[in-house]
């Protein structure tokens, strides 16, 4: 038997060392505040998504992969991505490739604060 998802994807979790610098970043990378909550076993900082049947996840407190170590995040960002990579580096992240085109569109991979592998991609 076979399953095939609507999306292989459902959720993410990204451990973050302090809260509230981590939704600071993301908040301003992202161009999108996290939504906070407190209904799980963590308090956790939720990514906002388009409807609640979408693709999301959240910041909670934890103790990250050592920097570039961990699995990529890739996350969605308006147009320009260089300006998405200008607001990594002036939040306290690190750009660490050039901007990458493929079929489905453009991406860039960073460090958050703590470490944590991310993508920035835009269609």
């Amino acid at each position: 038997m076979s399953f095939t998802p609507q999306n292989s994807v459902v959720w993410i979790e990204i451990p973050v060392t302090d809260m509230a610098r981590a939704k600071a970043f993301y908040g301003a990378v992202l161009q999108n505040e996290l939504a906070d909550e407190e209904g799980g076993p963590n308090p956790m900082a939720r990514f906002r998504a388009a409807s609640e049947e979408a693709t999301s996840g959240h910041l909670y407190p934890g103790k990250p992969a050592a920097p570039g170590t961990g699995s990529t995040i890739h996350l969605a960002v308006a147009a320009p991505l260089e300006e998405a990579m200008q607001r990594v580096t002036v939040n306290g992240g690190q750009v660490v490739s050039p901007v990458i085109q493929i079929p489905a569109g453009r991406f860039a991979y960073c460090l958050d604060p703590d470490g944590n592998s991310i993508g920035l991609f835009t269609a």
